[in-house]
Protein backbone atom coordinates (compact mmCIF):
# COMPACT_ATOMS: atom_id res chain seq x y z
CA UNK A 1 0.00 0.00 0.00
CA UNK A 2 1.20 3.35 -0.57
CA UNK A 3 1.98 5.66 1.98
CA UNK A 4 -0.30 8.89 1.94
CA UNK A 5 1.82 12.02 2.47
CA UNK A 6 0.32 15.63 2.97
CA UNK A 7 2.30 18.89 2.10
CA UNK A 8 0.79 22.08 3.11
CA UNK A 9 2.91 24.84 1.37
CA UNK A 10 1.69 28.02 -0.38
CA UNK A 11 4.42 28.86 -2.39
CA UNK A 12 4.79 26.58 -5.55
CA UNK A 13 7.83 26.44 -5.81
CA UNK A 14 9.01 25.29 -2.49
CA UNK A 15 6.48 22.85 -2.47
CA UNK A 16 7.52 21.42 -5.58
CA UNK A 17 11.02 21.18 -4.11
CA UNK A 18 9.40 19.35 -0.98
CA UNK A 19 7.60 16.93 -2.88
CA UNK A 20 11.10 16.14 -4.39
CA UNK A 21 12.75 15.68 -1.40
CA UNK A 22 10.19 13.56 0.04
CA UNK A 23 10.43 10.83 -2.70
CA UNK A 24 14.34 10.64 -2.77
CA UNK A 25 13.91 10.31 0.97
CA UNK A 26 11.69 7.31 1.09
CA UNK A 27 11.85 3.63 -0.81
CA UNK A 28 8.24 3.04 -0.37
CA UNK A 29 5.82 3.84 -2.97
CA UNK A 30 4.64 7.70 -1.93
CA UNK A 31 1.09 9.38 -3.14
CA UNK A 32 1.79 13.10 -1.98
CA UNK A 33 -1.65 15.45 -1.81
CA UNK A 34 -0.72 19.47 -1.81
CA UNK A 35 -2.11 22.08 -0.03
CA UNK A 36 -1.65 25.65 -0.47
CA UNK A 37 -3.96 27.01 2.33
CA UNK A 38 -5.58 25.72 5.61
CA UNK A 39 -8.60 25.51 4.38
CA UNK A 40 -7.43 23.07 1.66
CA UNK A 41 -5.38 21.07 4.57
CA UNK A 42 -8.04 21.00 6.75
CA UNK A 43 -10.10 19.30 4.19
CA UNK A 44 -7.40 16.74 3.19
CA UNK A 45 -7.29 15.19 6.89
CA UNK A 46 -10.97 15.39 7.40
CA UNK A 47 -10.81 18.45 10.00
CA UNK A 48 -14.75 20.09 9.89
CA UNK A 49 -14.79 20.77 13.28
CA UNK A 50 -11.25 22.64 14.41
CA UNK A 51 -11.25 21.00 17.38
CA UNK A 52 -10.77 17.54 16.07
CA UNK A 53 -9.62 15.52 13.57
CA UNK A 54 -11.88 12.83 11.64
CA UNK A 55 -9.52 9.80 11.13
CA UNK A 56 -10.58 8.07 7.55
CA UNK A 57 -9.70 4.78 6.62
CA UNK A 58 -6.38 5.48 5.20
CA UNK A 59 -4.85 8.62 7.10
CA UNK A 60 -2.12 10.44 5.67
CA UNK A 61 0.79 8.83 7.56
CA UNK A 62 3.59 11.94 6.71
CA UNK A 63 2.52 15.95 7.52
CA UNK A 64 5.24 18.47 6.26
CA UNK A 65 3.16 21.86 7.32
CA UNK A 66 4.94 25.27 6.99
CA UNK A 67 4.08 27.78 9.28
CA UNK A 68 2.82 30.94 7.25
CA UNK A 69 0.04 30.32 5.39
CA UNK A 70 -2.07 32.76 3.66
CA UNK A 71 -4.90 31.82 5.46
CA UNK A 72 -3.12 31.37 9.24
CA UNK A 73 -0.52 29.92 11.00
CA UNK A 74 0.51 26.41 10.38
CA UNK A 75 0.48 25.88 14.44
CA UNK A 76 -3.14 25.52 14.11
CA UNK A 77 -3.37 22.78 12.16
CA UNK A 78 -0.59 21.18 14.74
CA UNK A 79 -2.90 21.71 17.30
CA UNK A 80 -5.86 20.52 15.39
CA UNK A 81 -3.60 17.28 14.30
CA UNK A 82 -2.70 17.08 18.28
CA UNK A 83 -4.27 13.06 18.01
CA UNK A 84 -4.34 12.29 14.57
CA UNK A 85 -1.71 9.33 13.79
CA UNK A 86 0.67 10.87 11.27
CA UNK A 87 4.13 11.70 11.97
CA UNK A 88 4.12 15.79 11.73
CA UNK A 89 6.86 17.59 10.54
CA UNK A 90 7.33 21.54 10.56
CA UNK A 91 9.22 22.88 7.14
CA UNK A 92 9.99 26.62 7.19
CA UNK A 93 12.28 29.22 7.41
CA UNK A 94 11.80 30.38 10.75
CA UNK A 95 14.99 29.21 12.83
CA UNK A 96 14.22 31.46 15.95
CA UNK A 97 12.65 30.33 19.49
CA UNK A 98 9.66 32.25 19.22
CA UNK A 99 8.87 29.92 16.15
CA UNK A 100 10.38 26.49 17.23
CA UNK A 101 9.00 26.04 20.56
CA UNK A 102 5.79 26.90 20.42
CA UNK A 103 5.81 24.64 17.01
CA UNK A 104 7.18 21.65 19.02
CA UNK A 105 4.40 22.32 21.82
CA UNK A 106 1.79 22.23 19.34
CA UNK A 107 2.72 18.34 18.42
CA UNK A 108 5.67 18.69 15.59
CA UNK A 109 7.44 15.73 15.67
CA UNK A 110 10.18 17.05 13.86
CA UNK A 111 11.51 20.67 12.60
CA UNK A 112 13.59 21.33 9.33
CA UNK A 113 14.44 24.47 7.57
CA UNK A 114 13.38 24.75 4.09
CA UNK A 115 16.75 27.18 3.54
CA UNK A 116 18.84 23.89 3.93
CA UNK A 117 20.68 21.43 0.88
CA UNK A 118 18.32 19.43 -0.65
CA UNK A 119 20.78 16.49 0.73
CA UNK A 120 20.41 17.59 4.23
CA UNK A 121 16.49 17.76 4.29
CA UNK A 122 17.02 14.01 2.48
CA UNK A 123 19.10 12.81 5.17
CA UNK A 124 16.94 14.73 8.19
CA UNK A 125 13.50 13.11 6.72
CA UNK A 126 15.31 9.79 6.29
CA UNK A 127 15.75 10.06 10.61
CA UNK A 128 12.38 8.83 10.28
CA UNK A 129 12.73 5.10 9.18
CA UNK A 130 15.79 5.15 12.21
CA UNK A 131 13.32 6.73 14.99
CA UNK A 132 14.94 9.53 15.21
CA UNK A 133 13.23 12.92 15.14
CA UNK A 134 14.22 14.89 11.91
CA UNK A 135 16.00 18.53 12.76
CA UNK A 136 17.84 20.70 10.99
CA UNK A 137 21.14 20.98 12.16
CA UNK A 138 20.82 24.51 13.19
CA UNK A 139 17.91 23.60 14.82
CA UNK A 140 19.39 20.67 16.73
CA UNK A 141 22.50 23.15 18.01
CA UNK A 142 19.53 25.66 19.26
CA UNK A 143 17.90 23.04 20.79
CA UNK A 144 20.82 21.38 22.72
CA UNK A 145 22.10 25.45 23.54
CA UNK A 146 18.85 26.14 24.86
CA UNK A 147 18.58 23.45 27.50
CA UNK A 148 22.26 23.53 28.26
CA UNK A 149 21.27 27.08 30.01
CA UNK A 150 20.33 25.35 33.06
CA UNK A 151 16.98 25.60 34.82
CA UNK A 152 16.13 29.06 33.49
CA UNK A 153 14.83 26.94 30.11
CA UNK A 154 11.85 25.25 29.36
CA UNK A 155 12.70 21.72 31.33
CA UNK A 156 13.86 18.60 30.17
CA UNK A 157 12.77 17.28 27.12
CA UNK A 158 11.50 13.70 26.93
CA UNK A 159 13.59 11.16 24.55
CA UNK A 160 13.14 12.83 21.09
CA UNK A 161 11.68 10.38 19.29
CA UNK A 162 8.61 10.39 16.31
CA UNK A 163 7.21 7.67 17.85
CA UNK A 164 5.53 9.34 21.27
CA UNK A 165 2.15 11.67 20.22
CA UNK A 166 4.79 13.93 19.83
CA UNK A 167 8.16 13.59 19.30
CA UNK A 168 8.79 16.32 22.16
CA UNK A 169 7.78 17.29 25.87
CA UNK A 170 7.90 20.25 27.57
CA UNK A 171 8.53 18.09 31.33
CA UNK A 172 10.15 15.33 31.95
CA UNK A 173 8.43 12.05 31.58
CA UNK A 174 7.30 10.46 34.48
CA UNK A 175 9.15 8.22 36.72
CA UNK A 176 8.63 4.18 35.51
CA UNK A 177 6.47 2.32 37.57
CA UNK A 178 4.97 5.90 39.24
CA UNK A 179 1.99 5.86 36.43
CA UNK A 180 -1.20 3.48 35.42
CA UNK A 181 -1.06 0.51 36.80
CA UNK A 182 0.67 -1.86 33.13
CA UNK A 183 -1.93 -3.80 31.60
CA UNK A 184 0.00 -6.17 29.25
CA UNK A 185 -2.68 -7.98 28.49
CA UNK A 186 -3.45 -5.22 26.13
CA UNK A 187 -0.97 -5.28 23.99
CA UNK A 188 -1.94 -7.06 21.00
CA UNK A 189 0.26 -9.75 19.50
CA UNK A 190 2.18 -7.19 17.22
CA UNK A 191 2.79 -4.69 19.23
CA UNK A 192 4.57 -7.75 21.73
CA UNK A 193 6.46 -8.00 18.90
CA UNK A 194 7.16 -5.05 17.90
CA UNK A 195 8.31 -4.52 21.56
CA UNK A 196 10.47 -7.36 21.59
CA UNK A 197 12.57 -5.95 19.15
CA UNK A 198 12.39 -2.53 20.45
CA UNK A 199 14.13 -4.31 23.73
CA UNK A 200 16.83 -5.73 21.51
CA UNK A 201 18.10 -2.18 19.96
CA UNK A 202 16.70 -3.05 16.24
CA UNK A 203 15.23 0.46 14.35
CA UNK A 204 12.02 0.93 13.23
CA UNK A 205 13.47 -0.17 9.76
CA UNK A 206 14.97 -3.07 10.84
CA UNK A 207 12.07 -4.28 13.02
CA UNK A 208 9.92 -3.40 9.44
CA UNK A 209 11.78 -6.10 7.51
CA UNK A 210 11.69 -8.23 9.66
CA UNK A 211 7.92 -8.46 10.35
CA UNK A 212 7.21 -7.80 6.74
CA UNK A 213 5.22 -4.60 7.21
CA UNK A 214 5.59 -1.02 6.31
CA UNK A 215 7.61 1.36 8.90
CA UNK A 216 4.92 3.71 8.94
CA UNK A 217 2.85 1.16 10.29
CA UNK A 218 5.48 -0.20 13.04
CA UNK A 219 5.98 3.87 14.01
CA UNK A 220 1.70 3.48 14.88
CA UNK A 221 2.50 0.25 16.56
CA UNK A 222 4.98 1.97 18.63
CA UNK A 223 2.99 4.88 19.52
CA UNK A 224 -0.24 2.40 20.85
CA UNK A 225 2.54 0.19 23.15
CA UNK A 226 3.94 3.96 24.19
CA UNK A 227 0.75 4.55 25.62
CA UNK A 228 -0.34 1.89 26.79
CA UNK A 229 2.74 1.49 29.16
CA UNK A 230 2.58 4.68 29.76
CA UNK A 231 6.14 5.92 28.80
CA UNK A 232 7.64 8.14 26.38
CA UNK A 233 10.83 6.44 24.97
CA UNK A 234 12.10 3.79 23.52
CA UNK A 235 14.55 3.13 26.30
CA UNK A 236 11.59 3.26 28.91
CA UNK A 237 9.83 0.85 26.67
CA UNK A 238 12.61 -1.69 27.60
CA UNK A 239 13.04 -1.22 30.83
CA UNK A 240 9.46 -2.03 31.76
CA UNK A 241 8.83 -4.58 29.40
CA UNK A 242 12.00 -6.42 30.65
CA UNK A 243 11.60 -5.80 34.52
CA UNK A 244 7.33 -7.30 33.50
CA UNK A 245 8.96 -10.35 31.71
CA UNK A 246 7.23 -8.99 28.49
CA UNK A 247 10.50 -9.38 26.50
Amino acid sequence: MAIKVLIVEDNPVARSFLCRVVRESFSDTIVITEAGDLETARRQVGVIDPLRAELSADPFKLVLVDLELPDGNGMELLAELARYPATKIVTTLYSDDDHLFPALQCGADGYLLKEDRFEVLVEELQKIVRGQPPLSPAIARRLLSHFRQGPGGMGGLAEPGLAGTSGFQSSRPMPLGRGAPLDHERLTPRESEVLTYLSKGFTIKEIANLMGIKWFTVNDHIKSIYKKLNVSSRAEAAVLASKQGLV
